[in-house]
């Protein structure tokens, strides 16, 4: 398998349109080659490509931010003598003058397959910024480590955010080649883009089912250290938006949730009286851990792994964690009607709604756990009438 950006180095026919033009790259830490060179340095050796700006999302260019919501800073890389400019600074958009340094936009980032991941809003704002000043973007494919399996509710209108760039559900099995063709036909963009896609990407072969299995691991952002994270993070990011932790303080995180005061045994029994195939396709495991920074810090906690990394317990078919998360969700209230779980606090610097809101595009889910009449029929109808739409919807935009 070869990413766009090794067909890019490969194949000079591919760049022979980027002569005299200036160039700039959007990257990340796992933007590298297959010997495992960063892409900045790996271009800028091609004689005929001219280098003119670069620019980093959240958790930076080459790496530099651990947590959320910690923003990095514009600087000149010290080895090429270019301007780095931060989309997670300042600003979240490019500005005009970011823009003004360079003809064409290589952007390279790996992505997670899961709509709250800012590296899909990112690409959607510079389209946006390309389309109104006349510049050309590349995108060069990676492949989507969560596969083609689509899962959870849609963001819905009005609920758009820094985490949830459009109307798309929160595992949407698209590349982000495929999303950036999707961004400029839902937004109407006349944008000059173009996508140089994989070779011999096979999202439905096992075991890697989306992440080719002779393929190195580089973490895309500081939390997200193997492919198990990857499959699991479309349900364990919504712990964010919860008092429970997901890890973060562990070498484990959002594989896994728990607190010092979780009755994980009675958890799990009424996970499985509630709807016992919603935890299909992966083996949960009780565990205990103590994060080292982030919620419950220096605390023991209680809580549940969840595997998905052996094939005897893995099947990529059925596994389905948004829904696997919302019913612990829903198990942990009906146990206790009480638990405060739901955080209030500023996510991604929106003061006004609920994170846990934010991160489902909308109050459904949280609405949902907390009636006590409500059944897993009811989201089960609401989030499949959504994934079989957004089925429908993103067929043309495959390219694998």
């Amino acid at each position: 398998m070869k990413t766009g950006l090794q067909r890019l180095i490969e194949e000079p026919a591919l760049r022979r349109p980027l002569a005299g033009r200036r160039v700039g790259l959007l990257a990340h830490p796992a933007s590298v080659t297959r010997d495992l060179e960063h892409a900045l340095d790996a271009l800028a050796r091609l004689p005929e490509l001219r280098l003119t700006a670069a620019f980093g999302p959240q958790h930076g260019l080459r790496g530099d931010k651990q947590d959320n919501m910690v923003e990095s800073a514009d600087f000149v890389d010290p080895r090429h003598r270019i301007p780095v400019h931060s989309l997670y600074g300042e600003v979240r958009r490019p500005t005009d003058e970011m823009m003004s340094g360079f003809d064409v936009l290589l952007v390279d980032l790996q992505d997670l397959g899961c709509r709250i991941y800012t590296f899909v809003t990112t690409l959607r704002y510079v389209l946006e910024a390309a389309a109104r000043l006349g510049k050309s973007v590349w995108v060069l494919d990676r492949p989507n480590p969560a596969g083609r399996p689509v899962e959870g509710l849609t963001l819905r209108d009005g609920w758009e955010s820094f985490v949830g760039a459009g109307p798309m559900p929160m595992r949407h099995g698209l590349t982000m080649g495929e999303m950036a063709s999707w961004f400029v036909d839902l937004l109407g963009l006349d944008v000059d883009l173009r996508v140089i896609e994989m070779a011999g990407w096979q999202p439905d072969a096992g075991p890697g089912f989306g992440w080719p299995s002779a393929h190195s691991w580089i973490n895309p952002s500081p939390n997200a250290p193997n492919l198990s994270m990857a499959r699991c993070y479309a349900g364990t990011v919504m712990l964010e938006g919860c008092t429970l932790s997901e890890g973060r303080g562990t070498t484990r995180p959002l594989e896994m949730f728990g607190a010092p005061d979780l009755d994980v045994a009675a958890l799990l029994g009424r996970m499985h009286a509630l709807a016992p195939d919603w935890l299909a396709g992966c083996r949960l495991r009780e565990c205990w851990f103590e994060p080292t920074f982030h919620k419950h810090a220096g605390a023991l906690c209680r809580g549940v792994q969840i595997h998905v990394e052996d094939l005897r317990h893995y099947r990529h078919g059925d596994f389905r964690p948004w829904r696997l998360q919302a019913l612990a969700f829903k198990a942990l209230r009906q146990l206790d009607p009480d638990y405060p779980l739901w955080r209030d606090f500023p996510y991604e610097y929106e003061f006004d709604r609920l994170a846990i809101d934010l991160i489902n595009g909308s109050p459904l889910l949280r609405e949902w756990v907390d009636d006590r009449q409500a059944e897993p029929a009811a989201l089960d109808a609401l989030a499949s009438a959504d994934e079989r739409a957004w089925q429908l919807r993103v067929a043309a935009f495959k390219r694998y």
